[in-house]
């Protein structure tokens, strides 16, 4: 049955995204199966990041809408994370709606546009406080991190 619902709400978002076009300053990648795609994201206007386009994956398990996706930056070449006080150079990301503010409401659309804001509005290009030792210690996923949602500054 959550197959079904999700297979359902992937097939309507997919279908909206070639229809509409997925938000401004981003770009659809790759969406061959429902359970991965991968868009490009250039932040717009005046920013930090101007000039550079990075790439997300976004993952979905059967519990999707009731579960978030997993997403992540994308770290191979020619593709890096960018450098953001919430953001590992992993590509894990601290965001809390990928995680305890999750809800059915929320879309692939609403994550590309929390992505890009959260990026455009950085002030200052810098690695989280603990990315070393996070990144030594990262699960595989991170969804399976248990983050702490203490800074909306940035």
């Amino acid at each position: 049955m959550a197959l079904r619902i999700a297979n359902k709400r992937l097939t309507k978002e997919l279908a909206e995204i070639h229809k509409s076009g997925p938000p401004t300053g981003t770009t659809l990648l790759n969406a061959e199966d429902l359970k991965e795609w991968r868009f490009s994201l250039t932040v717009l206007g005046e920013s930090v990041y101007e000039g550079e386009t990075f790439a997300l994956r976004f993952r979905f398990n059967d519990n999707y809408p009731l579960e978030a996706p997993e997403v992540v930056f994308l770290t191979s070449p020619p593709f890096k994370a960018p450098e953001h006080p919430h953001i590992y150079t992993n590509g894990h990301c601290c965001v809390s709606i990928l995680s305890t503010e999750w809800s059915p409401v929320l879309n692939v659309t609403s994550v590309l546009l929390t992505m890009q804001s959260m990026l455009a509005s950085c002030k200052k290009k810098e690695k989280p406080k603990d990315n070393d030792r996070y990144v030594k210690h990262a699960p595989i996923s991170p969804k399976d991190t248990v983050w702490s949602f203490h800074d909306d500054n940035v």
